[in-house]
Protein backbone atom coordinates (compact mmCIF):
# COMPACT_ATOMS: atom_id res chain seq x y z
CA UNK A 1 0.00 0.00 0.00
CA UNK A 2 1.31 3.42 -0.93
CA UNK A 3 2.03 5.75 1.95
CA UNK A 4 2.59 9.49 2.02
CA UNK A 5 6.31 8.87 2.42
CA UNK A 6 6.55 6.40 -0.47
CA UNK A 7 4.53 8.74 -2.72
CA UNK A 8 6.89 11.59 -1.82
CA UNK A 9 9.90 9.41 -2.65
CA UNK A 10 8.43 8.46 -6.04
CA UNK A 11 7.81 12.14 -6.81
CA UNK A 12 11.27 13.19 -5.71
CA UNK A 13 12.91 10.36 -7.66
CA UNK A 14 10.97 11.41 -10.75
CA UNK A 15 12.10 15.02 -10.42
CA UNK A 16 15.75 14.04 -10.09
CA UNK A 17 15.55 11.59 -13.00
CA UNK A 18 14.06 14.30 -15.23
CA UNK A 19 16.68 16.83 -14.07
CA UNK A 20 19.43 14.32 -14.92
CA UNK A 21 17.96 13.69 -18.38
CA UNK A 22 17.67 17.42 -19.00
CA UNK A 23 21.35 17.75 -18.10
CA UNK A 24 22.15 15.04 -20.64
CA UNK A 25 20.28 17.19 -23.17
CA UNK A 26 22.69 20.06 -22.45
CA UNK A 27 20.38 22.04 -20.20
CA UNK A 28 20.82 23.31 -16.67
CA UNK A 29 17.96 21.95 -14.56
CA UNK A 30 17.00 23.34 -11.18
CA UNK A 31 14.54 21.38 -9.04
CA UNK A 32 12.20 22.91 -6.49
CA UNK A 33 11.15 19.70 -4.70
CA UNK A 34 7.44 20.46 -4.63
CA UNK A 35 7.79 24.01 -3.36
CA UNK A 36 6.31 25.69 -6.46
CA UNK A 37 2.62 25.05 -7.20
CA UNK A 38 2.61 24.51 -10.99
CA UNK A 39 6.08 23.28 -11.92
CA UNK A 40 8.93 21.28 -10.46
CA UNK A 41 11.93 22.22 -12.58
CA UNK A 42 13.24 25.21 -14.51
CA UNK A 43 15.48 24.18 -17.40
CA UNK A 44 17.70 26.67 -19.20
CA UNK A 45 20.13 26.60 -22.08
CA UNK A 46 23.47 28.36 -22.68
CA UNK A 47 21.68 31.42 -24.13
CA UNK A 48 19.63 31.89 -20.95
CA UNK A 49 16.38 30.74 -22.49
CA UNK A 50 14.25 28.73 -20.05
CA UNK A 51 11.15 26.58 -19.72
CA UNK A 52 9.07 25.42 -16.77
CA UNK A 53 8.67 21.65 -16.37
CA UNK A 54 6.08 19.78 -14.34
CA UNK A 55 7.02 16.20 -13.45
CA UNK A 56 4.54 13.39 -12.92
CA UNK A 57 6.13 10.19 -11.64
CA UNK A 58 4.69 6.71 -11.25
CA UNK A 59 5.93 3.23 -10.58
CA UNK A 60 3.04 1.84 -12.58
CA UNK A 61 1.64 2.39 -16.05
CA UNK A 62 -0.70 5.27 -15.24
CA UNK A 63 -0.68 8.70 -13.67
CA UNK A 64 -3.52 10.19 -11.64
CA UNK A 65 -4.58 13.78 -12.11
CA UNK A 66 -7.28 16.22 -11.05
CA UNK A 67 -9.41 16.76 -14.16
CA UNK A 68 -10.80 20.02 -12.73
CA UNK A 69 -7.33 21.59 -13.09
CA UNK A 70 -7.57 21.14 -16.85
CA UNK A 71 -11.23 21.63 -17.72
CA UNK A 72 -14.43 23.26 -16.55
CA UNK A 73 -17.09 20.74 -15.59
CA UNK A 74 -20.68 21.41 -14.66
CA UNK A 75 -23.36 19.04 -13.42
CA UNK A 76 -26.87 18.18 -14.49
CA UNK A 77 -27.96 16.10 -11.56
CA UNK A 78 -25.34 13.34 -11.38
CA UNK A 79 -24.25 13.88 -15.00
CA UNK A 80 -20.93 15.57 -15.68
CA UNK A 81 -20.92 18.01 -18.60
CA UNK A 82 -17.42 18.69 -19.92
CA UNK A 83 -16.97 22.38 -20.71
CA UNK A 84 -14.12 24.43 -22.02
CA UNK A 85 -10.49 23.72 -21.30
CA UNK A 86 -8.76 25.87 -18.71
CA UNK A 87 -5.86 28.18 -19.40
CA UNK A 88 -2.37 26.81 -18.81
CA UNK A 89 -1.23 27.99 -15.35
CA UNK A 90 2.30 28.85 -16.57
CA UNK A 91 3.35 29.99 -20.03
CA UNK A 92 5.04 27.26 -22.10
CA UNK A 93 4.62 24.64 -19.37
CA UNK A 94 5.93 21.23 -20.39
CA UNK A 95 4.93 18.06 -18.56
CA UNK A 96 7.25 15.08 -18.25
CA UNK A 97 5.73 11.77 -17.19
CA UNK A 98 8.24 9.35 -15.72
CA UNK A 99 7.58 5.65 -15.43
CA UNK A 100 10.06 4.56 -12.78
CA UNK A 101 11.19 1.01 -13.48
CA UNK A 102 12.63 -1.26 -10.76
CA UNK A 103 15.30 -2.41 -13.26
CA UNK A 104 16.24 1.23 -13.95
CA UNK A 105 14.80 1.17 -17.46
CA UNK A 106 12.87 4.35 -16.72
CA UNK A 107 10.68 5.82 -19.47
CA UNK A 108 9.98 9.49 -20.14
CA UNK A 109 7.00 10.95 -21.96
CA UNK A 110 7.15 14.65 -22.80
CA UNK A 111 4.27 16.86 -23.95
CA UNK A 112 3.04 20.41 -23.51
CA UNK A 113 0.45 21.16 -20.87
CA UNK A 114 -2.04 22.06 -23.62
CA UNK A 115 -1.47 18.70 -25.32
CA UNK A 116 -2.05 16.92 -22.01
CA UNK A 117 -5.25 18.92 -21.48
CA UNK A 118 -6.48 17.75 -24.88
CA UNK A 119 -5.68 14.11 -24.11
CA UNK A 120 -7.45 14.30 -20.74
CA UNK A 121 -10.56 15.97 -22.17
CA UNK A 122 -10.79 13.38 -24.95
CA UNK A 123 -10.36 10.51 -22.47
CA UNK A 124 -12.81 11.96 -19.93
CA UNK A 125 -15.48 12.55 -22.58
CA UNK A 126 -15.07 8.96 -23.83
CA UNK A 127 -15.33 7.60 -20.28
CA UNK A 128 -18.46 9.61 -19.60
CA UNK A 129 -20.02 8.54 -22.91
CA UNK A 130 -19.52 4.87 -22.00
CA UNK A 131 -21.24 5.56 -18.66
CA UNK A 132 -24.10 7.79 -19.84
CA UNK A 133 -22.43 10.88 -18.40
CA UNK A 134 -22.30 9.56 -14.83
CA UNK A 135 -19.19 8.41 -13.02
CA UNK A 136 -20.19 5.00 -11.61
CA UNK A 137 -18.69 5.06 -8.12
CA UNK A 138 -18.64 8.75 -7.29
CA UNK A 139 -20.54 11.04 -9.67
CA UNK A 140 -18.81 14.18 -8.37
CA UNK A 141 -15.26 12.82 -8.65
CA UNK A 142 -12.80 14.83 -10.72
CA UNK A 143 -10.23 12.04 -10.68
CA UNK A 144 -8.65 11.35 -14.03
CA UNK A 145 -5.95 8.96 -15.10
CA UNK A 146 -3.77 8.84 -18.16
CA UNK A 147 -2.32 5.53 -19.27
CA UNK A 148 1.18 4.93 -20.52
CA UNK A 149 -0.20 3.57 -23.80
CA UNK A 150 -1.92 6.94 -24.39
CA UNK A 151 1.40 8.72 -23.91
CA UNK A 152 3.35 6.36 -26.21
CA UNK A 153 3.65 8.94 -29.05
CA UNK A 154 5.48 11.24 -26.62
CA UNK A 155 8.17 8.77 -25.54
CA UNK A 156 11.54 10.53 -25.30
CA UNK A 157 10.29 13.65 -27.12
CA UNK A 158 12.91 15.86 -25.44
CA UNK A 159 12.75 18.14 -28.47
CA UNK A 160 9.48 19.50 -27.01
CA UNK A 161 11.49 20.94 -24.12
CA UNK A 162 13.93 22.62 -26.50
CA UNK A 163 11.13 23.98 -28.72
CA UNK A 164 9.59 25.70 -25.69
CA UNK A 165 12.76 27.45 -24.49
CA UNK A 166 12.29 31.24 -24.61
Amino acid sequence: MATGRSNKLVGQTGEYLVAAELSRQGLIATTFTGNVPDYDIIASDAQGRHVSVQVKASQGNSWHLDFARFCNVRFQGKRQIVGSGKKCPVRRLVVVFVSIDVNRADRFYICTWQCLRGLLIKGHKAFLKRNHGIRPRNPTSMHSAILEKTLQPYLDKWVIIKKNLR
